[in-house]
């Protein structure tokens, strides 16, 4: 019965028939070996909530794998049925399989050394020992001959068992009619296109959409060790060094320059392996405050009154005339990404992604909630949206964050917009959290990440008056958002957390980044504003940049310790050449002191400027200061790939 089940299904799909049994055979393979590794990690894996989301996640992560893998082998199929020739490409499509599957399967065998060498599935690391051929051959031949023997012999019984099966269900030919037939092909295309992208969402399938866990072996088990290499490969082309384009700094010479610069002349560096790792003492010691971040998505400074923008933030403005008022701030960059780095980590900005989305940095990395989380603090991260998006899930669950609260969480939501809750949903729910953080008694920490600001500019309707037409407009958008932010301040001054929470309201970024200079500064200039209970009234006209707050926000919180970031704490003395302000815009970066300007182009001279509002004006290079923005511009790269930047 079984059999003749198995050949009228090989009769009626003809060659189709053998690669969807490989599909179906890898699946299970894959599943396989996922639940093998999560029995040997039982510890771990059983006793975390909500682990069965290894293997739901698993599932979507095999199936996308092998809607990519499935697809060249579909294709040289149709060709085959359509020049009547499919007897001809069998041996293609035959080899293509073998080698794809023992492909995958050569991936989940090594895992399990890879695990106890590195407690993550092979990734990055992976492709980083594969340009050390000789060294990498000693170790293995040193120190896991048996782990070789083993893989070698899988691989050939692997081998043989997938020519067996496809030998057993190839068939040349198909009992379908002509029409059938092409609607069948061109639903399995569909298919293995759909299962590629993994989701019926506007952003395809990644890691960051299974993560769930802060522990990142277990999201590590969400995913196949072939896709994780795959995306680890896809992540290099972002990784571009700022001495590629900028020229090269000796090591030593940037981190002695980069010392030279620092606030506390004083400082001690002891930590060769993280050599801007110093002590940072807090302003207020005897506190032991709450930090709010509310993270504002594209709030540039011309869309602030107070910062002489348009007329849009009356909430923003009066809060400005109450807490510390940093007037003349500037993102390290354009991207939402590029300002998350900024505020949460300090990390200078390069040429290349955010360190939120480049593989070295998903664990082990610092962050403002590693380092409150290792004193004692509940550390959250609020979202409308996805989390995943931009891998901030990722990021945030391998480096400290324990909480994460999407859109989907939300108790409540009244207005959905494109990018997810609205802002005022938003602002709710992170009201009830932090109400419920405060009655556990411990300090907290929590990053709220807004979308209403975002095209294509949704918002709930009755809240403000628009001040432009077409309602769907930037300007409205960032009207409601500052509405929003009114009403949350307006609960959180009578709540019980408020006396012990320090707030800051910082964009990530401008809205449109654009112009023809080198780097248009005008619009990288961003509200920031940090108010509480404790904060006086003060308007902070020195120069400023986004990885100046974390340092300054630690030191008002009472928070001391030591820490790689290498930014200003404007609570402490300063002398008139201290300020600076970074900025990345594309592949320009701008060092901002003084007034001037040095900008860094890919390949060439770095040039100085005088700075009047957007304007540039050409002046003679300052070695001095040329050094410095030098040393500022490599700094990211290069802390990057040495692996500086660590909790």
């Amino acid at each position: 019965m079984k059999t003749g089940l198995f050949q009228r299904a090989k009769g009626t799909l003809g060659p189709s028939f053998s690669l969807v049994c490989f599909v179906i055979a890898n699946l299970i393979i894959l599943s396989i070996s996922r639940l093998a590794l999560s029995v040997w990690q039982g510890e771990r894996v059983f006793l975390a909530p909500h682990f069965e989301h290894i293997f739901v996640g698993g599932f979507r992560i095999d199936l996308s794998t092998l809607g990519y893998s499935i697809i060249p082998a579909l294709l040289v199929n149709i060709i085959g049925m359509v020049t009547c020739c499919s007897h001809r490409i069998r041996v293609v499509i035959k080899y293509y399989l073998v080698i794809i599957s023992c492909a995958l399967v050569f991936f989940e065998l090594i895992t399990p050394t890879f695990i106890l060498e590195y407690d993550l599935r092979p990734n990055r690391l992976f492709l980083d020992y594969l340009i050390y051929p000789k060294e990498v051959s000693a170790m293995l031949f040193g120190g896991y001959k048996t782990e070789i023997i083993a893989t070698l012999v899988g691989l050939f019984l692997v081998g043989r068992f997938y020519s067996t099966l496809f030998n057993t269900t190839w068939s040349d030919k198909s009992k379908m009619s002509w029409l059938p037939l092409s609607a069948m092909q061109l639903g399995l295309i569909a298919l293995a296109v759909l299962s590629a992208r993994g989701t019926l969402d506007h952003r395809p399938i990644n890691p960051a959409l299974v993560a769930f866990s802060t522990d990142h072996l277990l999201n590590d088990l969400s995913i196949n060790s072939i896709y994780s290499v795959a995306f680890a490969f896809k992540q290099l082309e972002s990784e571009t060094s700022s001495a590629d384009y900028y020229g090269k700094v000796l090591q030593q010479d940037l981190i002695d320059t980069i010392h030279d610069t620092m606030q506390n002349k004083q400082a001690s560096y002891l930590d060769p392996a993280s050599p801007t790792r110093t002590m940072h003492q807090s302003s207020f010691p005897e506190r032991k405050k709450n930090l709010v971040i509310l993270l504002q998505e594209s709030l540039g400074a011309r869309y602030v009154g107070k910062l002489g923008g348009l007329p849009l933030t009356p909430n923003l403005d009066r809060i400005m005339d109450q807490g510390w008022n940093f007037t003349n701030l500037f993102a390290t960059g354009t991207r939402s990404v590029r300002g998350i780095e900024a505020v949460m980590t300090g990390f200078t900005p390069t040429p290349s992604r955010a360190v939120v989305k480049l593989g070295k940095s998903q664990q082990n990395f610092f962050t403002l909630a590693d380092f409150l989380g290792k004193q004692g603090y509940q550390t959250q991260f609020i979202y409308g949206g996805e989390s995943h998006f931009d891998n901030m899930k990722t990021f945030f669950l391998g480096n400290g964050v324990t909480d994460i609260v999407e859109g989907a969480d939300f108790n409540k939501i009244d207005f959905m917009g494109s990018w997810g809750a609205s802002d005022g949903d938003l602002y709710d729910q992170a009201d009830w959290e932090f109400t419920q953080l405060h009655k556990l008694g411990k300090p907290f920490f929590s990053l709220v990440f807004t979308t209403s600001n975002h095209s294509p500019y949704d918002y709930p309707d009755g809240k403000i008056e628009p001040y432009d037409n077409p309602r769907a407009s930037r300007n409205n958008a960032a009207k409601y958002s500052d509405y929003a932010l009114g009403e949350f301040i307006k609960k959180a001054k009578k709540s019980e957390y408020w006396k012990d929470t320090i707030f800051v309201v910082v964009a990530d970024h401008d809205s449109r980044v654009s112009g023809a200079s080198l780097v248009p500064i005008e619009h990288f200039r961003i509200p920031a504003v940090i108010f509480g209970e404790d904060v006086a009234h003060k308007v902070e006209s020195r120069i400023a940049s986004q990885i100046d707050l974390g340092p300054t926000l630690l030191s008002l919180i009472g928070a001391s310790g030591e820490t790689p970031m290498i930014g200003n704490d404007f609570t402490k003395p300063m002398s008139d050449d201290q300020p600076r302000a970074l900025l990345q815009y594309d592949k320009n970066f701008a060092y901002l002191k003084q007034g001037k300007a040095v900008i860094f182009q890919p390949q060439k001279v770095p040039a100085s400027y005088q700075v009047q509002g957007n304007q540039l004006t050409p002046i003679t290079n300052q070695p001095e200061l040329v050094k410095e923005a030098h040393a500022y511009a490599n700094f990211g790269s290069m802390a990057y790939q040495n692996g500086w930047y660590t909790p």
